[in-house]
């Protein structure tokens, strides 16, 4: 892991440790590390060992590769610029907590979906119609949609040129709270 990953690793501990509802003297007893290392960590004063790293994210029931995933989207600065297309384009590059896409032209996908994330549709150009729990919503250029995560849905552009965009909490990001983990 090199120093800048390391630094930033803190800010994913803290934040996962926070969603788990533990303080840092559970964390320490679960991982064997001390309560001050612990605050160093994530206060980024300290560079932990991949070993150390293992261990704090065992105790956080979590992967060393999620907390290094997270700790790359908490501080990332990215620019995806503008493109003529036609088809599907990222607007967020990387593995991050948010999923960005961009749909251009005469789309139909023809097939339903349903993610475990919250989405949010919005149209940029043109129309689209959007099937959501048995109920069409015509969309016009600048109305967005709201999914909570679990709603089935399918959704197809209705003119030509139809540019929307599609921004989610990542799949990979378990964004609901399970005291059960």
């Amino acid at each position: 892991m090199d120093e800048k990953e390391a630094l930033r690793v803190g800010a994913a501990v803290r934040r996962r440790r926070r969603t788990l509802g533990l303080t840092l003297a559970a964390v320490a007893g679960r991982s064997g590390l001390s309560v001050p290392f612990l605050s160093q960590i994530e206060n980024e004063r300290a560079r932990p060992s991949a070993r150390s790293l293992d261990r704090v994210a065992e105790a956080l029931e979590t992967t060393t590769a999620r907390l290094r995933a997270a700790a790359d989207s908490a501080r990332a600065v990215d620019v995806v610029r503008a493109a003529e297309h036609d088809g599907v384009r990222r607007v967020v590059r990387g593995r991050h907590q948010l999923s960005a896409l961009e749909f251009t032209g005469e789309i139909d996908l023809a097939r339903e979906f349903q993610h475990r994330n919250d989405e949010l549709m919005y149209v940029v150009r043109g129309a689209a119609e959007v099937e959501a729990e048995g109920q069409a919503y015509r969309l016009e250029q600048g109305d967005t949609l709201f999914l909570s995560g679990g709603v089935r849905h399918r959704w197809r552009a209705t003119v030509p040129g139809t540019r929307l965009l599609v921004v989610a909490v990542a799949e990979h990001i378990d964004a609901t709270y399970d005291p059960r983990r």
